[in-house]
């Protein structure tokens, strides 16, 4: 990068930052530009592909503090006085030129490498090779990759980075591929790459830590009379759960070692039993459920309810009266 690109290019105007903007607010708003601009969700447009490029190279030199501060340094030093064209001899009204700052005769600050070694590679020796910036950038996966891991290809400012994501990664998490991002000065490390994870929920299983979870409706004399009911797994053959006569809707069963696979242990699939009811009966199926109300006219369901909250003795009687 020239001194000229170097002042001319306002990396906090593009990631739309003051100056003064904390490290913070720096992140949150190269983050939400990285979203909106990333190859992945617009393909084939080379304008926002560039746009991106920039962003990322303004937030690799602004999330740095000693690049940041060898950047500002950079800028005061070319409002100060660079790109002005050279005077009359004896004199320089348009302005310091670069020329002359940077090599001109002896003159002005000396070598450009001095003053901006960071930048530029340079320093006399006064440090060694620098680490590549790290880089950062999201990625939305599929709950079953999410559970299964994946290989995914990434694009950055780069280029492309095809990566394993891990199995059992969870939404929201970060994880850290060492090496992947910015390159760094010959004889030093690249930088590593964060990936900000987005699951997208599944329609049927949810996820509780380890355990996978489903709710599965049965039918009203399975609750009653109890049954073995088959149950869908994430991947693989469904299970059969044993569910006991007088199961109430709520009651949860557990699958052993069907959740996520972790490296300490497998969870388990959590089952959680919804009673189902029909919403259209047949006239023979509606005798049969008044035959039913009047051979169960003993049972009543709320009496327990009743007793707890001190109306037991008039549940009855108010039912009667009315």
């Amino acid at each position: 990068m020239s001194a000229k690109d170097l002042y001319e290019k306002d990396y906090y105007k593009l990631l739309g930052v003051s100056k003064d903007a904390d490290a913070a607010t720096i992140k949150k708003a190269y983050r939400q530009l990285a979203k909106n601009l990333h190859p992945d969700t617009n393909q084939g447009d080379k304008t926002i592909e560039e746009k991106f490029k920039e962003v990322s190279e303004a937030y690799d030199v602004l999330s740095d503090s000693k690049s940041r501060a060898e950047y500002d340094d950079a800028r005061r030093m070319g409002a100060a006085g660079f790109g002005g064209r050279r005077g009359p001899a004896g004199g320089r009204p348009g302005g310091q030129n670069v020329d002359d700052m940077f090599g001109g005769g002896g003159q002005g600050f000396g070598d450009l490498s001095d003053i901006f070694g960071g930048l530029f590679g340079g320093g006399g020796g006064r440090r060694g090779p620098r680490r590549g910036n790290d880089l950062e950038t999201s990625i939305k996966i599929s709950f079953d990759d999410s559970i299964m891991g994946a290989t995914k290809t990434l694009t950055l400012s780069t280029g492309n980075v095809s990566t394993r994501i891990p199995a059992g990664v969870k939404n929201g998490q970060q994880i850290r591929l060492r090496g992947k991002g910015q390159p760094g000065e010959p004889g030093a490390p690249s930088g590593d790459l964060l990936i900000n994870i987005a699951v997208v929920p599944h329609p049927v299983f949810g996820r509780d830590g380890d355990n996978l979870t489903i709710t599965v409706p049965v039918r009203f004399d399975e609750a009653v009379k109890g049954a073995d009911i088959k149950v869908p797994v994430l991947a693989g053959q469904p299970v059969i759960i044993r569910i006991p006569a007088g199961t109430k809707t709520g009651a949860k069963f557990r699958a052993r070692g069907k959740g996520v696979a972790a490296a300490h242990k497998t969870g388990d699939l959590i089952v959680t039993v919804d009673i189902a009811v029909p919403k259209d009966l047949s006239v023979a199926a509606l005798k049969a459920l008044a035959d039913f109300v009047t051979e169960t006219s003993d049972f009543d369901p709320r009496a327990e309810l009743m007793r707890k909250t001190g109306n037991a003795d008039d549940s009855r009687k108010s039912s009667a009266d009315e």
